[in-house]
């Protein structure tokens, strides 16, 4: 049997991984909002803004869980 725990990562370790994919999908949205742009397509101009502004706030939700973790275990 495998304890529930052992599965989870600590906030500092998914707060890291958070702001990293959040950095990456932001990227690649402006990348597809800049071909949406250059190609004259709203509908995929609009979908790389929208992505840009979910890799935002996953960025911000990551550096949150790691200020989180460090203020629960100040010692990392």
């Amino acid at each position: 049997m495998s304890n529930e725990h052992e599965h989870k990562k600590d906030l500092g370790e998914h707060g890291s991984e958070d702001t990293l994919k959040g950095k990456l999908k932001e990227a690649a949205g402006k990348v597809q909002s800049a071909v949406g742009k250059a190609t004259d397509n709203p509908k995929t101009e609009a979908r790389g803004d929208a992505k840009q502004v979910e890799g935002k706030t996953q960025n911000t939700v990551g550096h949150t869980e790691r200020k989180i973790d460090n203020a629960l275990d100040p010692n990392k």
